[in-house]
């Protein structure tokens, strides 16, 4: 083929074709007086196209210019194509929800449940994101942190420190990425914030001494809220844990927890006395019964109908704080080893180091502890 070099006049008045105007500049013409200016070029052995520009928008002059500036950076080892991306797209900034989102992703493995509860993104979703969700994670600094937390910083002090916790750890999975963020943006805002002034309260619990006598009216209630309250106090356990109790879980004298329903994230194995195996027994309602307290819809029961059962009758304490009762009973009314107590309350009480050799559970020195505070609840 002979390569004709354009003019405007002669580019003007060709009709629509193809019309290459000299080492791989061609006019692509849709009609006469409209087209489009290419420039052909061999990338790594591959032939590519790179538009120009609209003709007559760009003229032959333009178009030749920037063939010329094309050929030279191919020349110096540049790919002009995708140069052309990366200068016309602007580098995108991480937002700090994508920032969240990312470093919740690298931790899930270590959360409980992969985090499916939500309990780690929650301050963050409540009292971060909302705000700041859309803003670069580079641009945040301890100004920003302390104008949206001082508002929740003394009445809701925990969620404020929690949100400020996992911020910590976003600015850091940030830095990880490579991206520029002041690493002591929380360290700042703290001290911008200064010092909480809530007082931490405690969840109201009933004196060991009032126990027996609760539990004694407790048995005259034929209600799976009053069945549920007394498994609780027999075996010292959370609220969660006896919401969801499975009857595969009951295993002879045993009650086994697997890992993702435990706060250490831990299998737990709690002893059950005969007054924990009978209540199960009371509260069975049919042989296809899965949950050992289920609701009247058959599913779990709500985390505050225990509470709410408590409340109507007059008392001030609520259920998570009979491990309270029972701990405090357990240091003042006997004489038990301090790993035991806090075994007992499925609390971890041994190092890494100590747990690598000591594989026992102390199963029989807690067994021997229940059935003293059995006997101690049921013998008044």
């Amino acid at each position: 083929m002979i390569y004709k070099t354009l003019n405007q006049m002669k580019a003007k008045n060709l009709s629509a074709g193809k019309y290459a105007d000299g080492q791989g500049l061609w006019l692509i013409k849709r009609s006469k007086g409209f087209g489009k200016w290419i420039l052909r070029l061999s990338i790594s052995g591959k032939r590519r196209e790179m538009g120009l520009g609209a003709w007559p928008d760009v003229s032959i002059a333009e178009a030749r210019e920037q063939a010329s500036i094309a050929r030279k950076q191919l020349r110096d080892g540049i790919d002009p194509i995708e140069e052309r991306q990366r200068v016309r797209q602007p580098d995108e900034k991480v937002t700090v929800k994508e920032a969240v989102m990312s470093c919740f992703d690298a931790r899930q493995a270590e959360l409980k449940d992969d985090g499916k509860a939500g309990r780690w993104l929650s301050p963050l979703s409540v009292h971060i994101l909302p705000k700041l969700g859309k803003k670069p994670i580079e641009s945040i600094d301890q100004h920003i942190l302390k104008k949206h937390l001082e508002p929740i910083w003394h009445d809701k002090p925990v969620a404020a420190r929690k949100a400020l916790s996992r911020m910590n750890l976003t600015l850091k999975h940030a830095a990880a990425l490579g991206l520029d963020v002041d690493l002591q943006a929380v360290m700042k805002a703290q001290a911008l914030l200064g010092k909480q002034r809530h007082k931490p309260s405690h969840i109201p619990s009933l004196p060991y001494e009032e126990a027996p006598q609760f539990y004694k009216w407790l048995k005259s209630k034929d209600f799976q809220s009053c069945y549920a309250l007394r498994f609780l106090m027999l075996t010292a356990a959370r609220t969660s844990e006896v919401r969801f109790a499975t009857f595969d879980e009951i295993e002879s004298d045993a009650w086994s927890l697997p890992p993702e329903r435990t706060k250490t994230g831990k299998a737990l194995r709690i002893p059950l006395t005969k007054e924990a195996l009978a209540v199960i027994k009371q509260a069975k309602q049919s042989d296809d019964q899965k949950l050992l307290f289920p609701s009247v819809t058959g599913k779990p029961m709500s985390d505050a109908t225990m509470s709410r059962f408590m409340e109507r009758e007059g008392y001030n304490a609520r259920p998570h704080g009979f491990r309270a009762t029972f701990r405090t009973w357990v240091e003042e009314q006997t004489d038990t080893d301090f790993d035991v107590k806090e075994a007992a309350l499925g609390h971890q009480v041994d190092s890494s180091i100590v747990r690598a050799y000591q594989r026992s559970d102390r199963f029989e020195k807690r067994e021997k502890l229940m059935e003293k505070w059995d006997h101690f609840l049921t013998s008044n």
